[in-house]
């Protein structure tokens, strides 16, 4: 990806496997913010979740290049594969901060990880690195803490109920998926036998 691109949206996950949800996401962010690309950054260890994963880093991003493989405002990073220990984003933004120097960055979450933002490792250097895109679920009452008032903005995002975990669920049970995943990452799970139990 050419380094002229200005904002860049950043969207960090262990996609395992990545649906549709995810990209409806990532689209509704690039609308709100204007943004020239988004990022999906490949969880390889991440912190919250210690041995969650089920699909191993390889299958993962296969299925992650597999379902932006269509889209020109969607690119794979594998960034955190490369890197020793848990997938931090400080960390993670750094190194984004390099590759594209001059880049306004963009962290998309949802209200489930904003709420969960000061627990974060030094969630002060992420928000001087990064504007916070947060994708509220529908009719969620939930209040965010007050430390965290003006450091992000809210995306008009109708959130669905569609998870990794129930995609998984339904494939061990030998359940259709295709409506829940691009085309591409239904064919991989299917050839590869990837979450078969």
């Amino acid at each position: 990806m050419s380094s002229h691109l200005k904002r860049i949206g950043i969207l960090g996950g262990t996609f395992d496997p990545i649906h549709n949800t995810h990209l409806d996401m990532a689209r509704a962010a690039i609308e709100a913010a204007h943004l020239d690309t988004v990022l999906f950054v490949l969880s390889a260890r991440p912190p919250h979740k210690r041995d969650d994963t089920v699909a191993s880093p390889e299958q993962r991003l296969e299925m992650l290049e597999a379902a932006l493989e269509h889209d020109p405002n969607f690119e794979p990073c594998d960034i955190e594969l490369h890197r020793e220990g848990p997938s931090y984003m400080r960390e993670t933004l750094r190194d984004l901060e390099q590759s594209y120097p001059g880049a306004e960055l963009f962290l998309i979450v949802g209200l489930d990880s904003l709420l969960d933002f000061p627990n974060w490792k030094d969630p002060e250097d992420i928000l001087e690195r990064a504007r916070l895109l947060v994708a509220p679920r529908e009719g969620d009452g939930r209040v965010v803490p007050p430390s965290m008032e003006g450091k992000y903005d809210f995306v008009s995002f109708e959130e669905s109920s569609v998870s990794s975990t129930g995609i998984r669920g339904r494939v061990a049970r030998d359940e259709a998926i295709d409506a829940l995943v691009p085309a591409g990452v239904a064919r991989l799970i299917r050839e590869k036998g990837i979450y078969h139990e």
